[in-house]
């Protein structure tokens, strides 16, 4: 168990407990406002990400960011990280072992953040959260509770630009958490 942010950095720095590690430029533990209201969970570091350090950076974390500036959210003021904090080769999906050897990192993240609402981005933020019960197609837009802390999950962004027609949800989505937001 860590106390502050500069504790887990420390910890995570040199990661070397599933073989993420081995292809790996940057450990890409998150962006934003580490006292945020809101967290964000994808399932892993692109390319982009990985070249740069930071979460949601490349094609779909720009979609992510004018979805958010059009409902007048700013980056800076949520928290955003992965389920995996290293770059799964061809951006597969994390194995099993893989999110397993991140979940105390991600766990640590949450203790420290204190979120009230986690928006859990996709099906393995979905699944690794809240159980492989659910699935994001059934789950999508429904808000679930769980010790304290309202989840909500919808689409990865970058099935978005997979599939243009869930644009309309993501966006709806995420005016819905935001009118939550201002009501807590």
């Amino acid at each position: 168990m860590v106390d502050t942010f500069e504790q887990l950095e420390e910890q995570i720095k040199d990661c070397k407990k599933c073989k993420l590690c081995n292809n790996r430029n940057h450990i890409v533990l998150d962006d934003g406002k580490r006292d945020a209201k809101i967290m964000f969970i994808g399932e892993g570091p692109g390319a982009d990400e990985d070249a740069q350090g930071k979460p949601f950076v490349g094609k779909a974390g720009k979609l992510m960011n004018q979805a958010f500036k059009g409902l007048g959210i700013k980056r800076e003021d949520v928290y955003i990280t992965n389920i995996v904090k290293c770059r799964p080769p061809m951006n597969r999906n994390p194995e099993k072992d893989e999110v397993e050897a991140c979940l105390d990192y991600l766990r640590e993240q949450v203790m420290l953040i204190k979120p009230k609402i986690i928006v859990l981005l996709g099906n393995v933020a979905l699944k690794t959260i809240l159980g492989n019960e659910y699935s994001i197609t059934s789950a999508r837009g429904k808000w679930i509770e769980k010790k304290d802390i309202m989840y909500f999950p919808t689409f990865h962004p970058a099935a978005l630009l997979r599939d243009e027609t869930k644009k309309i949800y993501f966006w709806n989505d995420l005016k819905e958490v935001k009118n939550k937001l201002n009501n807590l």
